[in-house]
């Protein structure tokens, strides 16, 4: 007996270290991009999209307040109230759907972190998650022009913890929060993939997911409800299911639908949202992802 979980416990540390070696790097990269932006251009995203309201460029503000989505670094909990206050200064809520949108599906280091699936990959997760802010931005102007579609009454202003004066400290201790927020789900990533590789047979996931790439496409956006925890724990999986067969249409599907139903936003959704507008916001998120999936799929990505 004792041989044999030895043997085992071989074959899963070995697991663990390719996979250590193989994405360790990018997730280390994207914590300090992310603390880098964090600590010194949070600021200022909140500035601009204060100016963009300013200045009513009509339609374009979507676009800017999807870029700025993009490269902002916070959590939900963390847009939510800096959207808060937006919208109780006037700001168009078609523009914070669109920020906040492609704030839930993208931001520096879940970028970096896709890195890991090489770079076409994360260029086109870059891609649709620009899309899907754009999208949302224009559906709320089209359909929710004279009816609000946010409800913020229950969110305050956040408490800023980078206040330290001394920069570089400032610095560190945002890089020993984030490590200490994802950390954790990314080690489980790592271990469960090492569990998946050493004892799910290879052809579940070929079977799953290449065979019918339109069922696969839909199936990828179920599976990212439940799976999904952080960007850092889910891409490990994410990189084996594409290495023994998962479409790249699936796994597109799957990081769309896993960040924009993440268990830990959808709290902070409904509250924001209203029972109505989150079945909407949730059925809006499933449909894109499958539908991206299906069409990377068709033009053969």
């Amino acid at each position: 007996m004792s041989e044999i979980l030895h043997r085992e416990f071989v074959y899963l540390w070995y697991y663990t270290d390719v996979q250590l070696h193989q994405i360790g790097k990018y997730y280390l990269l994207g914590i300090l991009v992310g603390s880098f932006v964090s600590v010194f251009l949070k600021k200022y995203i909140h500035e601009w999209m204060t100016k963009l309201n300013g200045k009513k460029p009509g339609w374009l503000g979507i676009v800017f307040a999807t870029v700025l989505g993009i490269i902002s670094p916070l959590c939900m909990y963390g847009t939510i109230p800096i959207v808060a206050s937006l919208n109780e200064s006037g700001m168009r809520e078609d523009w914070i759907a669109a920020f906040m949108m492609s704030s839930i599906l993208m931001n520096p280091q879940l970028f970096f972190y896709s890195m890991a699936l090489g770079m076409p990959i994360a260029i086109l997760r870059l891609f649709l998650s620009i899309l899907g802010g754009l999208l949302a931005g224009f559906l709320v102007m089209i359909f929710f022009h004279d009816k609000p579609f946010y409800h913020f009454t229950a969110f305050f202003s956040s408490h800023n913890r980078d206040t330290d004066p001394v920069i570089i400290k400032r610095y560190i201790k945002n890089v020993g929060r984030n490590l200490k927020a994802t950390l954790p789900y990314f080690a489980a990533g790592i271990l469960l993939t090492a569990l998946y590789q050493r004892y799910v047979p290879q052809t579940v996931v070929a079977s799953l997911f290449s065979v019918n790439k339109g069922f696969g496409s839909l199936l990828a956006a179920g599976l990212g409800v439940p799976l999904y925890t952080c960007g850092g724990g889910t891409i490990p999986l994410i990189s084996e299911w594409l290495y023994e067969g998962m479409s790249v249409g699936s796994a597109a599907a799957f990081m769309i639908a896993g960040p924009g139903t993440k268990l830990t936003n959808l709290g902070a959704l409904k509250s924001a949202l209203g029972i109505k507008n989150f079945v909407i916001y949730i059925i809006y998120v499933i449909l894109f992802a499958a539908l991206s999936g299906l069409v990377i799929d068709l033009i053969g990505f």
